[in-house]
Formats: C-alpha cells, sequence, structure tokens
C-alpha cells in the first residue's frame, strides 16, 4: 500500500459528480435510473438472478482518481453492489493491481462497467500525468498548476483529479480570483491616453474591486489579485502595484531568471508563475529558475486515459 496522502471530495466537486454520472447513465441507458434503464445485451442474455464479481485492475504505472466516482456510481445508483476499495484516489498504482473489485448483481455490473471506466480512466490519466510534472520539479521552489482549459462540466472533477496527482489548483473559475490577461490590458490601453498608466490602473481598479465586493466573494479579503506580463518592462511596472501574482507569459529561462532576479531586489513579496511552453521536456529547467508556480494547461487538456481494465468472475 502506497503511503502518498489520500483525498476527498468537497461538497462541490461531489455535487458536480453525482450530476455527471446521472447525465453518464442516460446517455448510456436512456435513463439515470439503473432499475428501469435499457441494456440490450444484457437484458438478453443476462438473468436477473445470477450474481458475480469483477475487479478493476490497472494495466500501468500511475496514480488512481475515480475510485470515490465508482463508489458514488454505486451508492446512488446500484444499491443492490457492493464495492470493495482496494486502492483510494491519490495512491500509486502498478500493472496487474486491483484497484476495486465490484460485486452482486451480474447484469447491474454489466450495466455500470463502462460508467465506472470512463471516470476512472479519465481522471487517473490526469492525476498520473500530473505527477510526471510533480516529479520533474522535485527539489525546487515550484509548484506545478492546472488552469481554466477543462472539459465543460468537468471542471471541479479534473480539478480534484490534478491534487491527486500532487499538483495544485488554480482558480477555479472567472468568479473566485481576478487574473488580469492581455486582453483585459489592451482594453484599458483603448480607454486611456496615457499608456504607460495601463497596468498601475488596471490593478489599482482590481484592488479597489475586492475591497468593494469582498462580503460577496469566496475568499472575501483575502481573493488572489493577478497580472499576466509578457516582457520584464511590464513586471518591473506591476512590481510596484499592489499585485499579489505576476503571471510571466512566454518568456525564455532566461528572461524568467532574470524576473526573479528583479522581483528578489523590488518586491519578494510577489509570487512569479510560468506559463507557456511547458512540457515534460521543459519544466525541470523553468522550475530551476526560481519561479514559485508553473501553470501547465496540457494537465488537463491533453492527458490520455488511464489503462484500466474490469476483469470478470462468475460466482
Amino acid at each position: 500500500m502506497s503511503e502518498r496522502k489520500l483525498y476527498s471530495m468537497d461538497p462541490g466537486t461531489a455535487a458536480d459528480c453525482v450530476k455527471l454520472i446521472e447525465l453518464a447513465l442516460v446517455e448510456d441507458i436512456g435513463v439515470a435510473n439503473v432499475k428501469d434503464g435499457r441494456d440490450c445485451t444484457t437484458d438478453a442474455i443476462v438473468p436477473d438472478t445470477v450474481t458475480g464479481r469483477a475487479a478493476f485492475v490497472s494495466r500501468a504505472s500511475g496514480i488512481v482518481c475515480g475510485v470515490e466516482v465508482a463508489t458514488f456510481v454505486i451508492d446512488h445508483h446500484a444499491l443492490t453492489l457492493s464495492l470493495d476499495v482496494r486502492l483510494n484516489d491519490g495512491e500509486t498504482v502498478e500493472p496487474g493491481q486491483t484497484i476495486a473489485v465490484v460485486s452482486g448483481p451480474a447484469a447491474e455490473i454489466l450495466v455500470l462497467e463502462r460508467t465506472c471506466l470512463n471516470f476512472m480512466c479519465r481522471l487517473s490519466g490526469i492525476s498520473s500525468l500530473t505527477n510526471q510534472y510533480v516529479k520533474q520539479v522535485e527539489g525546487t521552489n515550484a509548484c506545478v498548476l492546472d488552469t481554466r482549459k477543462t472539459t465543460p462540466g468537468w471542471r471541479r472533477l479534473e480539478k480534484y483529479a490534478v491534487v491527486c496527482g500532487g499538483g495544485q489548483n488554480h482558480r477555479m473559475g472567472l468568479y473566485d480570483a481576478v487574473m488580469i490577461k492581455d486582453n483585459h490590458l489592451a482594453f484599458r490601453r483603448s480607454q486611456t491616453e496615457n499608456k504607460s498608466l495601463t497596468i498601475p490602473d488596471a490593478v489599482e481598479l482590481a484592488r479597489n474591486w475586492i475591497d468593494d465586493h469582498a462580503d460577496s466573494l469566496p475568499h472575501g479579503q483575502q481573493t488572489v489579485l493577478q497580472l499576466e506580463v509578457d516582457n520584464l518592462d511590464q513586471l518591473s511596472i506591476a512590481l510596484k502595484t499592489s499585485v499579489d501574482i505576476v503571471l510571466l507569459d512566454n518568456m525564455s529561462n532566461d528572461q524568467l531568471a532574470s524576473a526573479v532576479s528583479l522581483r528578489n531586489t523590488q518586491a519578494p513579496n510577489v509570487l512569479l508563475e510560468a506559463s507557456g511552453g511547458v512540457n515534460l521536456d521543459t519544466v525541470a529547467a523553468i522550475a530551476a529558475t526560481g519561479v514559485e508556480r508553473i501553470s501547465v494547461g496540457a494537465l488537463t487538456h491533453s492527458a490520455i486515459n488511464f489503462d484500466i481494465g474490469l476483469d470478470w468472475t462468475i460466482d
């Protein structure tokens, strides 16, 4: 058994999970109720009285995620089935290792097989890819973060998988943090004659807005204010403002190192985040520049499904 930290979904993620399971069942059997659904093949050849047992078995090495989803599937839609969990979300797994064993009416196991596997394979793919990135930055001050480049409807689940893989979550959405990006700055430039004040004015407006709306924001006065820059001149201006984090967009490693040096001198409490051009071949060198954060869209938009199968045994 791995000594990795085990993870559990927060209420928001669990609620999204239940909704997605219902959608998945409707896609597969026509309704969200297993008893009333139609599986033509199983209905035709599997008697209702037969029980069975099947194991979710890993075909690869990685980090498990989605076991809790499978538990939700059974707890909410197949009360006559039982799931014996052998590995929890966030634990390491090797080829041939059993993740969980489901037992009960054979027909229900067959009906729910693909729904459970789709969630487990997708989420384990994300957690396993994230863990590869995390291993590449070990020994540095950098952490690996996800982005908003997620599958619509799956954001909380995919970000949960990132955490299971050892990564960290960026803002959950537009509603819980301020992030002034290049197009926001482009808009502000179009509204002012003095272009040199674009960044200071944008940050001041954002900071005042946070102060005015703190009572209605998820993180109140602690709401993060982040700004994106694409050159060192912009960074120097940003470091003179009240920004919390500066995102360094598509900078070379030499530029990132210079940015860290500038930050250390000018505003040591501001965090620096590298973004753009990050992959498994480049992330270690990026981390070595001294940035504290590295955001990687690929964690969610490019993860390949993890290989998990369901091995069947009739009782």
